[in-house]
């Protein structure tokens, strides 16, 4: 693996890459070497305006008399983020030193908080980079810590590493533009589950959650089995452009599709599920409650 690769890899997630500070999302992107931030998840962070593309507008305005501003302003870039209507779109965004200085314009109580916590992001983005198998780490003990079992957690790292091995592929054979990395993926959810990833997450009811962290171990196989077969496809017939691997993704998804369909014939059971990991977790916290309730009742605790 070539030194760059772990940066190559942070900047074609770049759509779906958050963090969180007090249960509020921030959007960031890979870009030029470093994180870039959303300005206005930051503005809405630490002033809870309601409009935080208008306080943020307000603030360039007052901010423009201000000596060093009309720097600061050039330093900010504008790059495409995911809306919360699922599209890319453009939004101001900064690296870590250009937020600080933004956030030194905002009269917040969370100001000082928030620049720890900004700091400890950028410092463990540098760490990873040097070493790439720290941000598997945390990885792991991010899903250990919402109570995902070690058996999923397993599954879930292998998906996205076969995930990064085929975004590298089509990467290498031309395809380029974020719009047709979804719609290849598209093509293999369609040819594996017969339904988009869009479609998959209203059927379990998500939003914007990551639709891999609501599939059950069954989910998880056929569709590694649908990207790992894509990429094979991809590579042993040298597919080239978007058009070619488009027919490669369709193939490579029906081989899991295929797989899937004959698994449900011989056990009786769709591997297709609506359960998704949030009703897990409720169904799991009510079962152990009702059992410690008839532990105790039995022991005459209650």
């Amino acid at each position: 693996m070539s030194d760059n690769m772990p940066q190559k890899k942070a900047s074609k997630e770049q759509s779906n890459r958050l963090v969180v500070f007090e249960d509020k999302q921030i959007r960031r992107i890979f870009h030029n070497g470093e994180w870039y931030f959303s300005i206005i998840d930051i503005v809405e962070v630490l002033t809870g305006s309601p409009n935080s593309r208008r306080y943020w507008s307000n603030l360039k305005i007052q901010l423009s008399e201000s000596e060093g501003f009309i720097q600061l302003y050039r330093e900010t870039v504008q790059l495409k983020l995911m809306a919360p209507d699922g599209k890319m779109r453009e939004t101001d965004t900064a690296n870590t030193e250009t937020v600080f200085r933004i956030i030194q314009s905002i009269p917040s109580p969370k100001a000082e908080p928030f620049k720890r916590w900004l700091a400890k992001v950028g410092y463990e983005r540098i760490q990873e980079i040097e070493d790439p198998e720290l941000a598997t780490m945390r990885t792991r003990a991010i899903y250990k810590a919402k109570g995902y079992s070690d058996g999923w957690i397993e599954k879930r790292m292998r998906g996205i590493a076969i995930r990064e091995e085929l975004t590298d592929e089509w990467d290498n054979r031309g395809v380029k533009v974020q719009r047709e990395y979804a719609i290849l993926t598209a093509e293999i959810s369609k040819a594996t589950f017969g339904m988009t990833p869009k479609e998959y997450k209203e059927h379990k009811g998500l939003q914007r959650e990551n639709l891999r962290d609501h599939m059950t171990d069954l989910e998880l196989i056929f569709s590694m089995l649908g990207e790992a077969a894509t990429k094979e496809i991809a590579v042993n017939q040298n597919a080239q452009g978007f058009d070619e691997n488009k027919i490669a993704a369709k193939t490579g998804g029906k081989i899991a599709g295929d797989a899937r369909h004959h698994l449900e014939q011989e056990s009786g059971k769709p591997v297709i599920s609506k359960e998704n990991y949030l009703e897990s977790l409720v169904h799991s916290s009510i079962e152990n409650h009702a059992s410690e309730f008839k532990n105790e009742s039995e022991e005459g605790v209650l």
